[in-house]
């Protein structure tokens, strides 16, 4: 395919490829749209966000699957060729003689690139090594300071994945405040996110507005796009004082306390309600896994709250009163939660 004929089928299952550049179109075109065709075919839409527990055992499949045709020992040495200058040679045939790309992303309506960097996260053996230490968080600030945001190269010097350094030292690189937020803060916070969406919506308007109508128009945003995919790095260098995980939490309780009108929604018996009505509408969906849930849905079983809020209640909810959450699958946590703990609440209330 040429270059716009391609741009233009991408398109079909993503909207945003316009964007993209002229390489990454390539590339897509190459390893994604046929096989958005056939998933099309079977009525099966392409994927983004969170990967769900069922599309992470396919990886885990395809993987286990690569390296016994192969040979190639371990993921880490299929995933991470570079760590092995001594075997990069003889990977690289095998990967394109047995077709990585299309082995990888079987099965999974998602763009290849993204299901690549699941992969690598998953299986990276340096991406859960803990804390950091003292000594580690000094040579993190010795390392960026002589090589920047090379998270690469960084990262191979300290035997933690790329993705690690990079939130680590978002986190320590300047004096982070962890008590209550000030109104000075909040303000700040407030203000950051005004920006973002002035520029995000001054660039979707681009084309569409004249000079005139974009100086006389008033930021006018769908009440979703207040909290769904901003930028927290950037607003958390903008606020200066705080990591962008708080900056999160606290623009939540912002839009909640807007929405709510300051009403305490999840205390005493209305607490109690919220809990029942969010078991009750969970079981019902009699989905299998966690990124299924339609969480805007879900929303109005506590009152009118942004989808994070309902989030933050159900992890709370399953940590207190589910024994061994963590073993047990997404499915099993709603069922001990509707047959162990619903009955428990309806007698309290």
């Amino acid at each position: 395919l040429d270059l716009d004929t391609a741009r233009q089928q991408l398109e079909e299952f993503i909207p945003h490829v316009r964007n993209m550049s002229d390489n990454s179109i390539r590339k897509m075109a190459g390893r994604d749209l046929m096989r958005f065709k056939q998933f099309k075919k079977q009525g099966i839409p392409v994927k983004f966000g969170r990967f769900s527990q069922k599309e992470n055992d396919q990886i885990r499949k395809n993987i286990k699957e690569f390296l016994s045709i192969t040979g190639i020992d371990s993921a880490e040495k299929l995933l991470f060729t570079s760590r092995y200058p001594e075997d990069k040679e003889t990977i690289h045939h095998l990967k394109a003689e047995h077709l990585f790309c299309e082995k990888l992303s079987e099965g999974i309506p998602r763009p290849w690139r993204l299901i690549y960097y699941r992969a690598r996260k998953m299986f990276d053996p340096n991406n859960y090594k803990g804390r950091y230490t003292k000594e580690e968080i000094e040579k993190l600030k010795k390392y960026h300071a002589l090589h920047g945001n090379d998270w690469k190269k960084i990262s191979e010097m300290m035997s933690r994945s790329n993705l690690s350094v990079a939130m680590k030292y978002s986190e320590i690189k300047s004096a982070i405040n962890y008590g209550p937020w000030s109104k000075e803060e909040t303000q700040k916070l407030i203000n950051a996110v005004e920006q973002v969406m002035r520029k995000r919506i001054e660039m979707e308007d681009a084309n569409s507005l004249s000079s005139s109508e974009k100086s006389h128009r008033d930021l006018l945003i769908d009440r979703e796009k207040l909290y769904q995919k901003l930028p927290w790095t950037e607003i958390e260098a903008k606020v200066g004082t705080r990591y962008w995980r708080q900056c999160k939490q606290k623009w939540t309780t912002i839009l909640t306390n807007k929405m709510t009108k300051g009403q305490q929604l999840y205390r005493g018996t209305k607490g109690l309600q919220a809990k029942i009505n969010l078991i009750k509408r969970l079981y019902e969906m009699k989905v299998e896994d966690a990124n299924e849930v339609n969480w805007e849905e879900l929303s109005d079983t506590i009152g009118d709250v942004p989808r994070a809020y309902v989030q933050a209640k159900f992890y709370k909810l399953k940590v207190s009163c589910v024994p061994f959450w963590q073993k047990k699958t997404f499915s099993e946590i709603i069922d001990y939660l509707y047959e162990e703990k619903l009955p428990e609440f309806e007698e309290k209330l």
